[in-house]
Protein backbone atom coordinates (compact mmCIF):
# COMPACT_ATOMS: atom_id res chain seq x y z
CA UNK A 1 0.00 0.00 0.00
CA UNK A 2 1.42 3.39 -1.00
CA UNK A 3 0.85 6.10 1.54
CA UNK A 4 2.03 9.52 2.56
CA UNK A 5 2.45 10.81 6.12
CA UNK A 6 1.97 14.53 6.76
CA UNK A 7 0.89 17.00 9.42
CA UNK A 8 -2.85 17.46 9.89
CA UNK A 9 -4.51 20.48 8.26
CA UNK A 10 -7.96 22.04 8.78
CA UNK A 11 -9.06 20.25 5.59
CA UNK A 12 -8.41 16.91 7.35
CA UNK A 13 -10.46 17.65 10.47
CA UNK A 14 -13.75 16.12 9.33
CA UNK A 15 -12.10 13.01 7.86
CA UNK A 16 -10.09 12.33 11.03
CA UNK A 17 -13.08 12.93 13.31
CA UNK A 18 -15.11 10.52 11.19
CA UNK A 19 -12.34 7.92 11.26
CA UNK A 20 -12.06 8.11 15.06
CA UNK A 21 -15.81 7.95 15.62
CA UNK A 22 -16.26 5.08 13.12
CA UNK A 23 -13.59 3.04 14.91
CA UNK A 24 -15.02 3.72 18.35
CA UNK A 25 -18.53 2.84 17.22
CA UNK A 26 -17.31 -0.40 15.64
CA UNK A 27 -16.00 -1.50 19.06
CA UNK A 28 -18.95 -0.32 21.14
CA UNK A 29 -17.12 2.74 22.42
CA UNK A 30 -19.43 5.45 21.03
CA UNK A 31 -20.29 6.25 24.62
CA UNK A 32 -19.64 9.03 27.17
CA UNK A 33 -16.18 8.87 28.71
CA UNK A 34 -14.41 8.40 25.36
CA UNK A 35 -13.07 10.89 22.83
CA UNK A 36 -16.20 10.15 20.74
CA UNK A 37 -18.02 13.12 22.28
CA UNK A 38 -15.06 15.52 22.68
CA UNK A 39 -15.75 18.82 20.90
CA UNK A 40 -12.04 19.21 20.09
CA UNK A 41 -12.30 16.06 17.92
CA UNK A 42 -13.95 18.10 15.16
CA UNK A 43 -11.07 20.62 15.15
CA UNK A 44 -7.93 18.58 15.78
CA UNK A 45 -5.80 20.80 13.55
CA UNK A 46 -6.42 23.67 16.00
CA UNK A 47 -5.26 21.59 18.98
CA UNK A 48 -2.24 19.91 17.37
CA UNK A 49 -0.45 23.02 16.19
CA UNK A 50 2.84 23.25 18.11
CA UNK A 51 6.09 21.37 18.63
CA UNK A 52 4.62 19.93 21.84
CA UNK A 53 1.26 18.89 20.30
CA UNK A 54 1.49 17.23 16.91
CA UNK A 55 -0.83 15.09 14.79
CA UNK A 56 -0.10 13.37 11.50
CA UNK A 57 -2.44 11.85 8.96
CA UNK A 58 -1.71 8.97 6.62
CA UNK A 59 -3.21 9.30 3.19
CA UNK A 60 -3.39 6.91 0.30
CA UNK A 61 -4.46 8.16 -3.13
CA UNK A 62 -5.62 11.43 -1.55
CA UNK A 63 -7.81 9.75 1.08
CA UNK A 64 -7.07 9.89 4.81
CA UNK A 65 -6.65 6.28 5.98
CA UNK A 66 -5.25 6.91 9.44
CA UNK A 67 -3.61 9.18 11.92
CA UNK A 68 -1.60 9.48 15.13
CA UNK A 69 -0.58 12.27 17.46
CA UNK A 70 0.88 13.26 20.79
CA UNK A 71 0.55 15.94 23.44
CA UNK A 72 2.24 16.46 26.80
CA UNK A 73 0.90 14.30 29.62
CA UNK A 74 1.38 16.89 32.36
CA UNK A 75 0.85 14.41 35.19
CA UNK A 76 4.02 12.44 34.45
CA UNK A 77 7.42 14.10 34.17
CA UNK A 78 8.91 14.34 30.64
CA UNK A 79 6.02 12.30 29.25
CA UNK A 80 4.00 12.65 26.06
CA UNK A 81 0.68 10.93 25.54
CA UNK A 82 0.38 8.95 22.33
CA UNK A 83 -3.07 9.96 21.07
CA UNK A 84 -5.65 8.95 18.52
CA UNK A 85 -3.96 6.14 16.60
CA UNK A 86 -6.74 5.11 14.25
CA UNK A 87 -6.79 3.42 10.86
CA UNK A 88 -9.47 2.63 8.31
CA UNK A 89 -10.41 -1.04 8.11
CA UNK A 90 -8.60 -1.29 4.76
CA UNK A 91 -5.34 -0.08 6.34
CA UNK A 92 -5.50 -2.42 9.34
CA UNK A 93 -3.19 -5.42 9.23
CA UNK A 94 -0.80 -3.73 6.81
CA UNK A 95 1.88 -2.83 9.37
CA UNK A 96 1.13 0.89 9.16
CA UNK A 97 0.20 1.00 12.85
CA UNK A 98 3.71 -0.09 13.88
CA UNK A 99 5.28 2.45 11.52
CA UNK A 100 3.07 5.23 12.92
CA UNK A 101 4.05 4.38 16.49
CA UNK A 102 7.77 4.39 15.63
CA UNK A 103 7.32 7.67 13.76
CA UNK A 104 5.43 9.45 16.55
CA UNK A 105 7.90 8.21 19.17
CA UNK A 106 10.67 9.84 17.14
CA UNK A 107 8.67 13.09 17.08
CA UNK A 108 8.19 12.82 20.87
CA UNK A 109 11.95 12.42 21.35
CA UNK A 110 12.62 15.41 19.09
CA UNK A 111 10.25 17.45 21.29
CA UNK A 112 12.27 16.43 24.36
CA UNK A 113 10.04 13.76 25.89
CA UNK A 114 11.58 10.72 27.57
CA UNK A 115 8.45 8.61 28.02
CA UNK A 116 5.34 7.77 26.06
CA UNK A 117 2.02 7.10 27.82
CA UNK A 118 -1.25 5.92 26.33
CA UNK A 119 -4.69 4.88 27.37
CA UNK A 120 -6.99 2.50 25.58
CA UNK A 121 -9.87 0.11 26.21
CA UNK A 122 -9.98 -3.66 26.58
CA UNK A 123 -12.38 -3.81 23.59
CA UNK A 124 -9.48 -2.67 21.36
CA UNK A 125 -7.52 -5.93 21.47
CA UNK A 126 -5.70 -5.35 18.16
CA UNK A 127 -4.48 -1.98 19.42
CA UNK A 128 -3.33 -3.47 22.72
CA UNK A 129 -1.43 -6.15 20.79
CA UNK A 130 0.36 -3.52 18.67
CA UNK A 131 1.24 -1.44 21.74
CA UNK A 132 2.67 -4.44 23.56
CA UNK A 133 4.67 -5.58 20.52
CA UNK A 134 5.98 -1.99 20.24
CA UNK A 135 7.45 -2.19 23.74
CA UNK A 136 4.70 -0.66 25.89
CA UNK A 137 4.03 -2.18 29.30
CA UNK A 138 0.82 -1.93 31.25
CA UNK A 139 0.65 0.36 34.29
CA UNK A 140 -1.91 1.21 36.98
CA UNK A 141 -4.64 3.69 36.02
CA UNK A 142 -3.33 7.23 36.66
CA UNK A 143 -5.76 9.24 38.82
CA UNK A 144 -5.71 12.07 36.26
CA UNK A 145 -7.33 10.08 33.43
CA UNK A 146 -9.76 12.34 31.53
CA UNK A 147 -11.61 9.74 29.43
CA UNK A 148 -13.19 7.77 32.27
CA UNK A 149 -14.25 4.80 30.12
CA UNK A 150 -10.66 3.94 29.21
CA UNK A 151 -9.50 0.99 31.28
CA UNK A 152 -6.04 -0.05 30.01
CA UNK A 153 -2.96 2.14 30.48
CA UNK A 154 0.54 1.75 29.08
CA UNK A 155 3.89 3.49 29.06
CA UNK A 156 7.25 3.12 27.38
CA UNK A 157 10.66 4.62 27.99
CA UNK A 158 11.83 6.42 24.86
CA UNK A 159 15.49 5.71 24.19
CA UNK A 160 17.45 8.89 23.65
CA UNK A 161 18.40 10.14 20.21
CA UNK A 162 21.86 8.97 19.22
Amino acid sequence: MNYKLRKITAEDDAAVAGLVRDNLKQFGLDIPGTVYFDEVLDHLSDFYNSDMCQYYVVESEGIVIGGIGFAPFEHMKNTAELQKLYLTDSAKGSGIGYKLIAFIEEKMREAGFRKSYLETHENLQAAIHIYQKSGYHEIERPKEVVHSTMNRFFEKELESLS
